[in-house]
């Protein structure tokens, strides 16, 4: 065996006498990216949070270099040349991009003042080694949600850490991105560093990946070598069962125009967008991060201003000057950053779901800023039914579900509004492959009624499978159109770039 950076054997932790992880085993060896899969829930979180010291463990031994240690916090982790990259952002929006990457460890000058400049300068070389076009004197509040990803990236990496642990790093991020990181990654392997892999993206596994090992509802099921697997073998470990092979998209597109966009104009220099897509259709749109997809969502659902271009819903001029007005015209939109956007976290799962129908619970008259708890309970209850929403109750938080759980929950919200077009941005980030053929199925079910979706997707693989024609965004413009006969990947990345 090679050089072993880290040995994990019998971790265990409950919460409240619930087991989150009973088995938990690992083995990194050096020059190495070690893929840790399993779907929402299966216990990964928790290991990983364990290994950093975030959590403390009930049981189980923790190696590294051969070295038995016991993280209390991060910062021995980190001391020890263990660092993270997190799949949910945290970062501190009214500081630049240089004062969050070295936040607690700020170069100091005389006096004891912080010295920005080195700051910004270590700050900007990270950035600029990784490829990454972010300056580091920007502020983290006027990112995307993308570019908060890479300064995160960024920020993991300038530890020089031996171990580098990267949870879903990007599912955020565009192709062009992605690559970027990969490349990234395959230099530190060079320099005979470990990286603990964690993604739903089974593509990306098995591209850059050398082990795998798996986890399922909180125990070890399987390690091996990624160049002795295949695709299924993974998803059968990942799942507990062969994924079905039914058809997902069984709806057909009319010939009825839904909704057009005539000279469209929008935030980030987005210009000039025509298309139509119609009733029963999937249309998706492509394009590299900055192309110019999620403007168009926020100038369509009313969360940015009107710069010129109109918009027409069955033939007809609307003026959409906010959310509540999309809303009233029958469009729901479902945000690339669930967590940031689409829920409110501090709440239950009821309230979550309920949020975007408020309106509908109230008793009526003078007192119509009163709820009707028990509508809000049967409204939640149908919700949590139709999208099979794992939970025993929907007054738990929904901070305490699964990443693909959570999902539900928004796609629930916007249900509950019976909207006729839907646009999704991102709509499978960071869920497993379960909880994306079920999302798959939703949407397909969703056009066969007569309903239209508009999905932005970084995921090539998504895009071909589940869009009916696809717009390929390029520097706020449209590069092209492809219908579902011509769909390739290469053709795609050629329009994008």
């Amino acid at each position: 065996m090679a050089n072993v950076l880290l040995e994990v054997t019998g971790l265990q932790k409950s919460f409240g006498g619930v087991a989150a992880l009973s088995n938990g085993q690992f083995c990194l060896e050096a020059n190495s990216v070690h893929a840790l899969c399993g779907g929402n829930g299966a216990g990964k979180s928790t290991f990983l949070s364990i290994v950093m010291g975030i959590q403390a463990r009930d049981k189980g031994r923790i190696l590294i270099n051969g070295n038995k240690v016991e993280f209390t916090n991060p910062s021995e982790a980190l001391a020890a040349g263990v660092s993270i990259i997190e799949q949910e952002l945290s970062p501190v929006p009214a500081m630049s991009v240089a004062e969050n990457m070295f936040l607690g460890r700020e170069p100091i000058a005389r006096f004891g003042r912080v010295d920005f400049k080195k700051m910004n300068a270590n700050a900007q070389e990270n950035l600029d080694k990784l490829g990454f076009s972010i300056k580091a004197t920007d502020l983290m509040m006027d990112l995307t949600v993308a570019k908060m990803q890479l300064v995160e990236i960024a920020k993991a990496l300038s530890y020089n850490s031996q171990i580098i642990i990267m949870d879903e790093p990007t599912s955020a991020l565009g192709e062009s991105e992605a690559e970027r990181l990969f490349s990234a990654i395959s230099t530190l392997k060079k320099q005979g560093k470990g990286i603990v892999y964690v993604s739903h993206r089974l593509s990306e596994i098995f591209q850059i990946s050398d082990a795998y090992t798996v986890f399922r509802n909180g125990q070890y099921v399987d390690s091996g070598y990624i160049k002795d697997s295949s695709r299924d073998d993974l998803i059968q470990k990942i799942v507990g069962s062969a994924l079905s092979k039914e058809k997902i998209s069984n709806h057909v597109t009319t010939e009825n125009k839904m909704l057009s966009v005539k000279g469209l104009m929008a935030d980030s220099g987005v210009k000039n967008i025509d298309f139509t897509v119609h009733k029963g259709e999937i249309l998706g749109l492509y394009g590299l991060m900055g192309s110019g997809r999620t403007e168009i969502f926020e100038r369509l659902f009313g969360l940015s201003n009107n710069k010129g271009g109109d918009i027409f819903i069955q033939g007809n001029k609307v003026n959409i000057s906010s959310p509540k007005a999309a809303i009233e015209l029958g469009m729901a939109l479902v945000t690339e950053d669930r967590k940031g956007s689409g829920l409110n976290m501090s709440a239950d799962i009821r309230s979550n779901i309920c949020l975007a129908n408020l309106q509908q619970y109230g008793f009526g008259g003078a007192l119509n800023n009163i709820i009707s708890t028990k509508k809000e309970s049967q409204s939640s209850k149908k919700m949590i039914d139709l999208f099979s929403i794992r939970t025993t109750n929907d007054k738990l938080g929904v901070s305490s579900l699964s990443g693909g759980n959570q999902q539900k929950v928004v796609l629930g919200k916007w249900f509950l509004t019976s909207p006729t077009i839907l646009l999704l941005d991102e709509p499978t980030r960071g869920v497993d492959v379960g909880a994306k053929r079920e999302i798959y199925t939703m949407m397909s079910k969703f056009a066969a009624q007569g309903g239209t979706i508009i999905m932005v997707s970084s995921e090539i693989d998504e895009v071909i499978d589940i869009a009916d024609r696809v717009i390929v965004m390029r520097e706020g413009e449209i590069s092209g159109e492809v219908d579902k006969q011509n769909l390739t990947p290469e053709l795609l990345v050629n329009l994008a770039t």
